[in-house]
């Protein structure tokens, strides 16, 4: 990594606007582009970052709680991957000056988005060592050959961050990263099949001998999977705030409509079963709601991996349980085209984005150890 700049500079001297001020004239169905457009230009974004790069948590919160708030699941999916991910990974490895840092600062200030172009075609995306996308990197020129999918943004990316391969072999030391200006010839991106999380603009994305300077190469070549792993934290992190004020809304959804809905004269909220069932959920999104709070710093400040892979698994065990419950008590309310059911559907993405539960878990369980010495303390 170039060492010659911070990853990104300091807050403005003055708080960043409250977020859903900022956002509260955006049309109800503002795209993806448009919202970050709108938080970079009131600083929501620079304003998430400390003079070292670090994140602060309770404004990265804040953030995701306003988007969040708008309802549109893909919306909020990619600022999160943007702001947590994408853009830490280009501030990390920005020299000083150039088509690199230009960029950096051309996305923070909202002109236009980033796309983080991990997930391979030729791999699972739980193996990101297995990647097929390679790169030639030249004295004059870098090409780059490979495939992209599920990627977040794609459809409405200015640039691409790729992870790709410059030497044969798994070692983490083979894969480097690429700015690749979506404009360049030889990128193709197709919109994914699907109907879930529309406003991510997600798509697939070819790149086919895509030439490009060597200035954008992002940090040294071999770097790029510490720089990933450094902040695949942060990212986990972000996933639990946004998880913790979603089923918060859905909650408060519910609970509203339980009250409305009269069986024999009664709200549906008197009854004994359903006001179980509810509380459950409310226990359960408070705990995800202190243990996020609880991990927070030793995620940002500490770049502490297993307390990422337990927050990211409480994430996996909490979302879907509680959703399926407030889908169920909402009745045929749920079904409706933004009801709980389809949100439910949308909120899968928790599960495998970011590291499938299962895979976490597991890594919760080869730091059982250090957990239970804390949990005796």
């Amino acid at each position: 990594m170039t060492p010659t700049a911070p990853a990104l500079s300091a807050p403005p001297p003055t708080a960043p606007l409250d977020p859903a001020v900022a956002l509260a004239g955006l049309p109800d169905a503002a795209p993806a582009a448009l919202v970050w457009q709108t938080c970079g230009a009131a600083g929501l974004i620079e304003g998430l970052y400390d003079d070292r790069g670090g994140t602060d948590p309770r404004r990265l919160a804040a953030l995701l709680t306003a988007v969040d708030a708008r309802g549109d699941n893909g919306v909020t999916l990619s600022l999160l991957v943007q702001a947590a991910s994408a853009l830490p990974i280009l501030a990390a490895g920005a020299p000083a000056s150039g088509p690199v840092r230009d960029a950096l600062n051309r996305v923070r200030s909202g002109e236009r988005p980033l796309a983080l172009a991990a997930t391979d075609s030729a791999a699972a995306g739980s193996d990101l060592a297995g990647l097929g996308t390679d790169v030639t990197i030249g004295p004059d020129e870098i090409v780059l050959n490979g495939g992209k999918r599920w990627i977040t943004t794609a459809c409405a990316a200015g640039w691409f961050l790729v992870l790709a391969r410059h030497r044969p072999g798994r070692h983490f030391t083979s894969f480097t990263w690429v700015l690749v200006p979506a404009e360049t010839p030889g990128v193709r991106v197709t919109p994914a099949d699907t109907d879930l999380l529309v406003g991510a603009a997600t798509g697939h994305v070819e790149f086919t001998d895509v030439r490009l300077a060597p200035d954008l190469l992002v940090g040294r070549p071999g770097r790029a999977m510490p720089a990933f792993a450094r902040h695949m934290g942060t990212e986990r992190l972000a996933g639990a705030l946004w998880a913790r004020a979603l089923t918060t809304r859905v909650l408060a959804d519910t609970k509203e409509r339980l009250t409305r809905r009269l069986v024999d004269g009664r709200p549906l909220w008197h009854n004994s079963s359903v006001r179980q069932r509810f509380a459950t959920c409310l226990v359960q999104v408070r705990q995800l709601h202190a243990l996020s709070d609880t991990l927070a710093e030793r995620i940002t400040r500490h770049q502490d991996l297993a307390a990422a892979a337990l927050l990211k698994s409480a994430v996996g065990l909490t979302v879907d349980p509680v959703l399926a419950v407030c889908a169920q008590l909402q009745g045929a309310d749920g079904l409706l085209r933004d009801g709980a059911q389809r949100i439910r559907a949308e909120a899968a993405v928790f599960g495998i984005g970011g590291g499938v539960t299962e895979l976490l878990l597991d890594t919760v369980a080869d730091h059982a150890d250090p957990w239970l010495t804390e949990l005796r303390a």
